[in-house]
């Protein structure tokens, strides 16, 4: 192999409900991915049920990388490692995953990547934008978890903030049930909230000016429900005042760490919510008040998908760090192990 050779990697994704595989190889060439969502399974009951999801991983996860492979026009013997999502999220489809990319490294003799599932949100950005550089402070927003990491290097992650109790996606989720704008629930939000006013709903925005550095959105939700109950507010603004709550909590939150961050290169923003046009221009302003680059994937690679898998494989794999066959499934994986436990028992790893 010459200087110029760019090891291959196969991603696979299956911690929640999507189905996801993909190629990438160590010069952020994508030569394929696939994704397959559940949107129709779990909409009759307003959230994902792991056993549904689990199931159509089985039914799906196969046909998804012979297709990945086909539409790349290789062959499992041409991929140099085999990356698989090992954990947080939920048991039943993790297991899929991993056990799916243990049995494809075995039988082709490549090396098996286990990934941390939020390293992949975390990695995502450098795969959009070769030009950014370690250390960044990265905001990793998703359904299940809401946290502010400063990204020091591949495997070296410091939390500096976390949620106390639900995420911001989970909030996104369940202020959708309530409002009965349906399955997923964070994009029916941003759409609705288009024709809402955000200040026509008094909503409480837990923390903000507070010096402690954590997230919280328990108490946003229940502020929403009990708005939606009293039947005094229409479904737009009570969407549009939710989500600017959500919007401030977050900006408030980022502030701190971007002052404790001075020689972070970058503000950067990750996880599905990030998807989020309201969420990512506040976060655009922020940044510049700051002087740092704003930095924030395509929105496909915001939500789970194979390529971030395959490429922090790649990360991995360039750093010589590759797992063993009997590497363990695990439903929670903090980046930072080392972060001290916050208050609040819904805290997310």
């Amino acid at each position: 192999m010459g200087a110029s050779y760019m090891p291959l990697i196969l991603g696979l994704e299956s911690s929640c409900d999507e189905t996801a595989a993909a190629l990438v190889d160590s010069g952020r060439r994508i030569l394929a991915h696939r994704v397959a969502g559940q949107e129709a399974e779990h909409r009759p009951y307003g959230g994902v049920v792991p056993e549904i999801a689990a199931r159509a991983h089985v039914d799906r996860l196969a046909p998804i990388v012979e297709g990945v492979l086909a539409d790349a026009g290789v062959s499992l013997a041409d991929v140099d490692a085999v990356a698989a999502t090992a954990g947080p999220g939920l048991i039943g489809g993790v297991m899929v995953g991993l056990v799916t990319g243990k049995a494809l490294a075995h039988a082709a003799g490549k090396p098996l990547i286990a990934v941390n599932h939020l390293e992949g949100h975390a990695l995502s950005p450098r795969l959009a934008d070769p030009d950014l550089q370690f250390p960044y402070l990265l905001l990793l927003v998703s359904g299940g978890h809401c946290q502010l990491l400063h990204v020091e290097g591949v495997g070296a992650y410091r939390r500096l903030a976390t949620t106390i109790d639900d995420a911001a996606g989970e909030a996104f989720d369940k202020t959708a049930k309530l409002l009965g704008l349906g399955y997923p629930g964070g994009p029916a939000v941003e759409r609705v909230a288009k024709d809402g006013d955000p200040r026509a709903v008094p909503l409480p925005r837990p923390l903000v000016g507070s010096a402690e550095p954590h997230f919280s959105f328990a108490g946003l939700k229940s502020a929403v429900a009990r708005a939606a109950a009293s039947g005094e507010h229409g479904t737009a603004d009570l969407a549009a005042s939710f989500q600017q709550a959500v919007v401030d909590c977050l900006v408030d939150r980022s502030r701190i760490a971007l002052a404790a961050c001075p020689n972070a290169t970058a503000f950067v923003v990750a996880g599905g919510v990030a998807a989020n046009g309201a969420i990512r221009a506040a976060l655009t302003d922020l940044a510049a008040r700051f002087g740092k680059p704003f930095v924030a994937p395509p929105l496909w690679l915001c939500t789970d998908n194979g390529a971030m898998i395959a490429w922090a494989g790649a990360e991995r794999f360039a750093a010589g760090l590759t797992d063993p066959l009997d590497t363990a499934a695990r439903p929670r994986w903090p980046l930072d192990p080392e972060a001290e436990a916050v208050r609040g028992a819904g805290v997310k790893a």
